[in-house]
């Protein structure tokens, strides 16, 4: 008697931690497109990428990068319109931003007395990427 197993491949293929709804999918992939486009931005500019969507005990990092010995912390958002997107950045994430920082650096040789600059990076439905630098203290 032979026994049969079924098996879903309906998320084969798909990196761990990517949600299974195809809404969820979609914006998933729309988000990783974004934090890559936002991360070669950098990359143009003579920053090196240190993680993406690092995560702690005290929420996610979109992109942690470092250039002339400052880390970089940079919060990414996509949307239609770049004033929309700007407005999706929360107090409460702020916070959780910031508090995920302070655990990454925890694990770098500065420690907390490592220089620092808040970002955000803002994607419009045309792809096109805006960089706002030590965002956190324009909002």
């Amino acid at each position: 008697m032979t026994s049969r197993r079924e098996v879903n491949f309906s998320n084969a293929g798909v990196p761990a931690g990517t949600p299974r709804s195809w809404a969820g999918r979609r914006a998933w992939l729309s988000g990783d497109c974004a934090e890559r486009s936002v991360a070669a931005e950098y990359i143009a500019g003579g920053a090196e990428v240190l993680a993406r969507r690092w995560r702690g005990q005290g929420g996610e990092i979109d992109l942690i990068l470092c250039r002339d010995g400052i880390y970089i912390f940079c919060e990414v958002k996509k949307a239609r319109s770049f004033e929309e997107a700007m407005k999706r950045l929360q107090t409460t994430q702020k916070r959780r931003i910031r508090a995920a920082a302070a655990e990454y650096l925890g694990h770098v040789p500065e420690g907390q007395l490592a220089d620092v600059r808040f970002d955000m990076a803002v994607v419009n439905g045309q792809g096109v990427v805006r960089v706002l630098e030590n965002a956190f203290g324009h909002f």
